[in-house]
């Protein structure tokens, strides 16, 4: 009878420590679901920031590393007054043109990186599968050996 209720004890210590376990482990979880969502939504905010932050970084990267031309028909003395339909003004308004193009170019690229960084994984998980495959080769796609006589 004694052996009995020790064998009694026994089980339920085990039950009680299953039963903590298994509650640590769903505590567990919970917060590991929880730090999946916060990284989610993390991930999902510089996604959508970044890209933006590129871009005005790019522009005023650009716009510093512009040399300050000084406007030739506005310093007092000047014996030539340049018409604002002249070349230079023509060539300033292009160059603008070509930097906003420039720009606008680059911060697509950017907007689209991670699609495209997707696709590059996708790819190179496709080509180590086929690497690591063991399957047998047709022999059409098989290299002919030839003999000379």
């Amino acid at each position: 009878m004694a052996l009995n209720n020790k064998h009694k004890s026994v089980e339920t210590r085990i039950d009680n420590r299953r039963a903590e376990s298994e509650l640590d482990s769903e505590e567990d979880l919970e917060e590991l679901e929880s730090d999946v969502k916060k990284m989610v939504e993390k991930i999902l905010e510089y996604r959508s920031t970044i890209p933006d932050q590129l871009h005005t970084t790019l522009a005023s990267v650009l716009s510093s590393q512009r040399p300050n031309f000084p406007d030739v028909g506005s310093e007092p003395g000047s014996s030539g007054e340049l018409n604002p339909d002249s070349e230079e003004t023509e060539l300033e308004q292009r160059m603008k043109e070509k930097i906003q193009l420039l720009k606008e170019r680059i911060s697509s690229n950017i907007s689209a990186m991670p699609v495209i960084v997707n696709r590059m994984k996708e790819c190179i998980s496709r080509m180590e599968k086929l690497n690591s495959g063991t399957g047998a080769i047709h022999p059409a796609f098989k290299k002919r050996k030839v003999v000379h006589q």
